[in-house]
């Protein structure tokens, strides 16, 4: 992309130089063009925030087991549960936006951070009886389980970076 955007920079500076030279140019094709490179650019620097994309392949997520939660908190640890399905938009959205994110990764990636999964792509029993208890129906699905909320913090189903860190700070607090 960058090897393009040279290109357009190039072809920009090369018409300027045909054009102060004597070359019947339009300005219009300049100007355009020089734009076309701008918003280029811009594209590139939104792409490119510099951060590792694949971060997410260091998540250590584990199947989602309810009955293992109360004993991961009891033991000091936050869990974070995420329900999810590969046909669920939301999901999709949230995983891109958030939680696939470097800097959430870097936070769930913690030794007193258990991560589980449940992946309601097709029909699951343990999935079912856990959003039936929960109250819920369907998925985006995310709590947060820690010693100062045992019984969870429910995330909103459309989830931003912010909600991931105050979640998590909230978890850990000990209010004994």
């Amino acid at each position: 992309m960058m090897i393009l955007l040279a290109v357009i920079f190039t072809a920009v500076a090369g018409l300027i130089w045909a054009k102060i030279n004597g070359k019947a140019i339009p300005t219009l094709v300049i100007i355009m063009l020089a734009f076309m490179g701008l918003c280029f650019a811009g594209v590139i620097a939104f792409v490119n925030k510099g951060e590792d994309y694949l971060a997410h392949h260091a998540l250590r997520w584990q199947p989602l087991e309810p009955d293992k939660i109360a004993e991961y908190v009891s033991q000091g640890k936050i869990v974070f549960v995420d329900i999810t399905a590969d046909w669920c938009v939301p999901c999709q959205t949230n995983k891109a936006n958030v939680l696939h994110r470097e800097q959430v990764v870097n936070q769930l990636n913690q030794p007193h951070i258990v991560l589980m999964q449940g992946n309601w792509t097709e029909a699951d029993t343990v999935i079912e009886q856990y959003m039936g208890q929960q109250a819920v129906a369907g998925t985006p699905f995310n709590k947060i389980y820690g010693a100062a909320y045992p019984n969870g913090i429910e995330l909103p189903k459309v989830l931003i970076i912010d909600d991931i860190a105050k979640s998590l700070s909230l978890g850990s607090v000990d209010l004994s």
